[in-house]
């Protein structure tokens, strides 16, 4: 065969293939290969930024509180805008359940926590003492009184039986509470009006002000069973009968005698220390104005007011609560007392708020019946001294 040969050997023939080993060509895949590579990775990273911020809002979405604008959680929605501002049974479904027998809805679960919230912020024997929850309008709680005996023996030697320890059982008496705010249909018609809101403000400050009474001289007939009312004597913890309180005497028949620093410092030991770590001082602001004014035997002031924002005065080193229930100074009465409540009083209540809506009693005004079954009475009444104004 004849070979072709091209008039200048330094030239190549235009139709010579290049070689698959070129390193110039090679060079240029590689650096094609990288950039797509980059890209790949660029778009990976897309993906998964995407993928984050969906989850991120999620996340948000599930933190966020159930109530915001009543818009939030479809209970609530369904309760409010079905039930609450149209009288709608049709969501029935959304709230937590009925009581036929009650004649009323349980309030959804956001709500009664909002009740609750309030409700311990503005009742000061609430946020002190102990609340339990129960499921039924009955309560009762077994208390040791003591009487457990031990004793010391040899390695060897038999043990004895001791004596058995004695138990007290608590029930507080209870009562249904209730509050029956009214609103007007325009208001309710009003989509912007913070219906959820408002009716939780104004349950709680009912039951506020019906609880601070009851769990400070309520009488224990349909209504908790305040520890003013509870029995009281002069006598110490160790001879004074279970559920009786002890108080000490002011000195003075008609107030503080002239060492009121002394009753003071009598009443706050006349408590076991055990008892003594988280025990206040609770009286009115009446009697609060006069215990300002009382000063040791050296000219310094027994009331200190709180060195930081929020936390409360203190009286001989003990935050003083104001309860507005309680007496004025007067002959006979017991105006100051000094306890752990959460040791000494128990508030037992059941969970669930009831509302009935009522279109048709005071129109055109819709009132929302609210009940709620609470009790108290005196858990441990070595917890809880009183200051007596008696000679």
């Amino acid at each position: 065969m004849d070979t072709v040969t091209s008039p200048n050997p330094d030239i190549a023939p235009d139709t010579a293939p290049a070689s698959a080993t070129d390193p110039i060509d090679a060079s240029f895949e590689i650096v094609a290969r990288q950039d797509k590579t980059e890209t790949d990775i660029a778009a990976l990273r897309s993906d998964v930024d995407e993928v984050k911020a969906r989850v991120d809002k999620i996340g948000r979405a599930a933190v966020r509180p159930a109530i915001s604008g009543g818009t939030d959680s479809p209970e609530v929605k369904g309760f409010v805008d079905g039930y609450l501002r149209r009288g709608s049974t049709a969501q029935i479904k959304s709230v937590s359940g009925s009581v036929p027998s009650d004649g009323g809805y349980a309030v959804p679960q956001e709500i009664d926590a909002m009740i609750a919230r309030e409700l311990t912020e503005i009742s000061p024997i609430r946020a002190l003492a102990q609340v339990v929850q129960t499921g039924t309008a009955g309560y009762r709680k077994l208390v040791s009184t003591g009487g457990t005996a031990s004793g010391w023996v040899s390695e060897t030697a038999g043990r004895p039986e001791t004596d058995a320890p004695n138990f007290r059982e608590i029930a507080p008496p209870t009562g249904e509470l209730y509050a029956n705010p009214a609103a007007s249909q325009a208001m309710l018609d009003d989509a912007a009006f913070d219906l959820e809101s408002w009716l939780a403000s104004e349950i709680a400050m009912e039951f506020a002000r019906a609880e601070g009474a009851a769990f400070v001289s309520g009488s224990g007939v349909d209504q908790p069973d305040g520890f003013l009312n509870a029995p009281s004597t002069a006598a110490e913890d160790a001879v004074r009968t279970a559920g009786t309180l002890q108080y000490i005497g002011s000195g003075d028949a008609a107030g503080f005698d002239l060492n009121p620093d002394a009753k003071l410092i009598d009443l706050v030991h006349t408590m076991k220390a055990g008892h003594r770590q988280g025990a206040s001082f609770v009286m009115n602001s009446a009697t609060l104005a006069e215990v300002r004014k009382l000063k040791t035997a050296d000219g310094a002031f027994l009331w200190q007011p709180g060195l930081v924002e929020g936390q409360p005065d203190r009286l001989l080193g003990y935050p003083v609560v104001e309860a507005e229930d309680m007496p004025d100074i007067a002959g006979g009465t017991f105006p100051i007392a000094f306890g752990n409540f959460r040791h000494g009083y128990l508030i037992a209540e059941r969970s669930a708020t009831q509302i009935l809506r009522d279109p048709f009693t005071n129109k055109p005004y819709v009132h929302f019946y609210a009940t709620k079954r609470v009790g108290g009475q005196v858990l441990d009444s070595n917890a809880i001294k009183l200051l007596k104004i008696e000679a």
